[in-house]
């Protein structure tokens, strides 16, 4: 269907809808064997009383993201974009002069057919790897290496696990725009993304990346499911990735925990001082940090990244329950190499499955069953604005000292 058609088309469909009817647009169906090259909605005609937003797909061109499908959403205040050919991962957020993202080596958005997994010892993942969220899993995530599973004749066997799972170099097979024709006129993008094996793990997920017209902030809703007759584990950790003007010198994580953990040896050096930034260093090797958050009496937990003034800074609320556990990652190296830090909520840390399942932080789904989490991220700006995300930290927090351990978790 080419615009011209694809444009007439819509504008029936807002015409013809009844007012309680949301908008709906389809993008990408592999069920009805579809794909719309490039689109323009504009809220002006779909929601004539919040008429300040946008959404536009497009396709990319040219080298590595040759054929890459992108979907910009713009909320009249705040801009996103998600990117479906990569598992709808988000590669950035714009609100004024801050941007959630960071300046990876990787400078195109890596189409999935150049991404082999298993190259470099497992690491093939990071070839692809510039985005602001990107997901990981979902039948696992963390470090590559070996792990048992049951093979197709039901013997025990071994499996090279790679980094970071199969999912964001997955294409979606189906996406949709979604919007609320009534307030507060929820603009969302809607996708599912498959991880079907024979013999395999069969899990759907189902994302819907949202917000409001005229807002600050951007919701992520995801929900997997096990398509599966057996029992399955998955995996699911969201790696938020922040530069600069958020990280500097300087800079402070903000989180209320009970425990903070180094990953390994060479962050054991750094954990008293764990949360707070320096500058770029070339020759930096990364340090992580495995935290367990509080809750507010709603099971609510909030973490946050700001900046040296106070007067920017991000901020991720979400349930425990769902997301149980955090990791951030720091990597201050050289601004060529990738100045940047990880807000990691998710169900595990980022160790190989193997391990993480001997410590009981694997997850299994019933057949049928399904998994689901939250994220509410907030852009922050003046020091009031900030000033109120950190004071919510600190009341979680309360009078409750964390443990600062100084030693890795035995994981063998």
């Amino acid at each position: 269907m080419n615009n011209l058609v694809m444009t007439t088309a819509l504008a029936a469909t807002v015409a013809a809808a009844g007012a309680a009817e949301p908008f709906r647009a389809p993008l990408i169906s592999v069920d009805k064997n579809l794909r719309v090259a490039a689109l323009e909605i504009s809220g002006k005609k779909v929601t004539p009383k919040a008429p300040g937003w946008s959404v536009k797909k497009v396709t990319l061109h040219g080298g590595k993201q040759e054929g890459v499908d992108v979907v910009i959403v713009n909320n009249g205040k705040l801009q996103f974009t998600v990117v479906p050919t990569r598992g709808m991962g988000v590669l950035e957020v714009k609100l004024g002069d801050v941007r959630l993202g960071w300046n990876s080596p990787v400078k195109e958005v890596v189409h999935p057919r150049h991404i082999n997994l298993q190259s470099r010892g497992g690491l093939g993942w990071l070839e692809g790897f510039n985005e602001w969220m990107v997901r990981c899993g979902l039948e696992s995530n963390g470090h590559p290496g070996t792990d048992e599973f049951i093979n197709n004749v039901g013997d025990k066997a071994t499996m090279e696990l790679t980094l970071h799972g199969k999912i964001a170099n997955i294409p979606a097979s189906e996406v949709e725009v979604v919007v609320d024709r009534e307030p507060p006129y929820r603009i969302r993008v809607r996708g599912r993304v498959d991880e079907r094996s024979f013999y395999g793990p069969k899990l759907e997920l189902w994302t819907e990346i949202s917000t409001e017209p005229g807002s600050s902030e951007l919701r992520i809703a995801d929900t997997i499911t096990n398509r599966g007759a057996p029992e399955q584990e998955f995996e699911m950790l969201y790696h938020c990735n922040h530069g600069w003007p958020l990280l500097e010198a300087g800079a402070t994580f903000l989180a209320p925990v009970s425990r903070v953990i180094p990953f390994n040896d060479h962050a054991a050096k750094s954990v008293k001082t764990y949360a707070t930034y320096d500058a770029p260093k070339a020759g930096f090797v990364e340090q992580v940090y495995c935290l367990h958050p509080l809750a507010d009496a709603q099971g609510r937990t909030i973490i946050a990244l700001k900046n040296k003034a106070g007067d920017r800074a991000v901020s991720m609320a979400f349930l425990v329950k769902e997301l149980p556990y955090v990791t951030l990652w720091k990597n201050t190296a050289s601004e060529g190499e990738g100045y940047v830090t990880g807000l990691e909520p998710g169900t595990n840390f980022p160790n190989n499955r193997r391990i993480e399942r001997k410590l009981g932080r694997v997850p299994k789904l019933a057949p049928g069953a399904s998994w689901s989490a939250t994220i509410d991220y907030t852009i922050h700006i003046g020091t009031e604005s900030v000033k109120g995300v950190s004071d919510r930290v600190a009341a979680i927090q309360g009078s409750k000292k964390p443990v600062i351990e100084e030693k890795p978790e035995k994981k063998e």
